[in-house]
């Protein structure tokens, strides 16, 4: 078993994963946003939990509101942003199966660990 505690400082920090899978926490500022057009993850799906705050999660071109609670599942290759549209900081946990970045947050060639 291993165990961390969530901390939930500012950007995007892989917190830790294995060969199989990773998990990550990302805090975006108000009007703050991740990924972009040509964003996608060609190796690894994602799931995307809210842990709190408001934004809005555009997955090939389809907008879908985030709250607290919220779960998204983006499937690899879907192209992606999660944005902040609310006035508090969006605080997201991020599972992704296999992992999609290194423990720096470099994001990994597909198909390596």
């Amino acid at each position: 078993m291993k165990k961390k505690t969530l901390r939930f400082g500012k950007g995007f920090r892989v917190m830790r994963g294995n060969h199989a899978s990773q998990a990550a926490e990302m805090v975006l500022p108000p009007g703050g946003a991740e990924g972009g057009s040509d964003n996608r993850h060609r190796g690894a799906d994602q799931w995307l939990f809210v842990v709190s705050g408001r934004g809005e999660a555009i997955v090939d071109g389809a907008r879908h509101r985030l709250s607290a609670g919220s779960l998204v599942f983006i499937q690899r290759r879907e192209k992606h942003q999660v944005r902040n549209t609310g006035r508090a900081p969006l605080r997201t946990l991020n599972f992704y199966v296999p992992p999609a970045y290194s423990l720096s947050g470099d994001p990994l060639p597909r198909g390596r660990k």
